[in-house]
């Protein structure tokens, strides 16, 4: 008689297999069931949060995930079409929002997330800024093996080991597609202008930022100045600095650039001591994509719109409707 018994080395790849399906389950209903934070997922799995990233994005890949949405989309459409015309945008991408107060950073990064696993391909390479709706967009990202993908930093990082430091956002972007990772070693704001001369002249810091000006696409995220935003509340930026670049007629910055209301960089110190890509600079990568919102920020994007000129604005439908409010005089 035939032995069909498996061999042991099979059943224990399998039982390896069958725990890695149900930790990637769980990991997978605590997350979007239940609604808790990657961190707290982790802790309760007993392991590192990138691994729970890591298994979320698997989980949607494999199909484990789907998430439907049933909404009237017809007044949505019409918002995009209104900000593609207003903005001259390729694209806009609304997503629905309950109401003016609500929190829209989780729908926007949602959105965002289809939107990037969508373009990504070989050979592309990518500029990556940061700030907390790119790096909830992380999730929402389907990673897979391209070949010749190169992923760039458009700033320096922060010294301390914070979640939205731009540097580990990059890196992890980079992680999910197997690519190559550009950081800039040096932090997103230094002590003088002669620092960061120096920085960039003597220790081939602009070799990096010149690689970021020849990217395919760069994806973006602005905000603004009051204090509650990312870049106030990990101390970056002193409170006396940022009533200082308000008086100075500052509504925000993209990439640590700091404009007034027009899309103009501010007559401000803090302008000439951030290590980041300059506006002139991103104005030479063809493809741009804002993903950004939420009532705070009305001021900077409009200012972003026409400093940038982004090709593809992703936000809520609330801020969508500020912004067209904004500009119908």
């Amino acid at each position: 008689m035939p032995d069909t018994t498996a061999p042991k080395d099979s059943r224990r790849s399998d039982k390896s297999s069958d725990l890695n399906t149900q930790l990637r389950i769980r990991a997978a209903w605590l997350y979007y069931i239940e609604g808790m934070t990657q961190s707290d997922v982790a802790k309760k799995l007993g392991v590192n949060r990138i691994m729970i990233t890591r298994m979320l994005s698997e989980a949607r890949r494999r199909g484990e995930v789907v998430i439907r949405i049933k909404s009237p989309i017809a007044p949505l459409i019409e918002v995009q079409n209104q900000l593609e015309e207003r903005f001259g945008l390729r694209g806009a991408i609304v997503v629905p929002c309950e109401g003016e107060e609500d929190d829209p950073t989780r729908a926007i990064a949602a959105a965002a997330g289809a939107y990037v696993t969508d373009i990504m391909k070989p050979n592309l390479t990518v500029g990556v800024g940061w700030g907390r709706t790119l790096h909830t967009m992380l999730p929402y990202i389907e990673g897979r093996p391209l070949d010749g993908v190169r992923v760039v930093s458009l700033l320096g990082g922060i010294a301390q080991a914070r979640r939205f430091n731009p540097a580990e956002f990059a890196w992890q972007f980079a992680e999910m597609f197997d690519a190559e990772g550009y950081l800039i070693s040096a932090p997103a704001i230094v002590d003088s202008a002669q620092t960061k001369h120096a920085l960039l002249e003597h220790c081939g810091l602009d070799q990096i930022l010149e690689m970021a000006e020849s990217c395919d696409v760069a994806l973006l995220s602005c905000g603004g100045i009051s204090a509650l935003t990312t870049s106030y509340r990990l101390g970056h930026v002193s409170e006396a600095e940022r009533q200082s670049m308000i008086d100075a007629g500052a509504v925000g910055d993209i990439l640590y650039n700091f404009l007034d209301v027009h899309g103009d960089p501010v007559p401000h110190p803090v302008n000439e001591r951030s290590i980041s890509l300059s506006m002139e600079r991103l104005m030479r990568v063809p493809e741009k994509v804002l993903i950004s919102g939420g009532p705070e920020k009305t001021d900077i994007m409009l200012a972003t719109l026409t400093a940038v000129q982004p090709s593809v604005l992703i936000t809520d439908e609330a801020t969508a409707r500020r912004l067209l409010d904004a500009t119908d005089i």
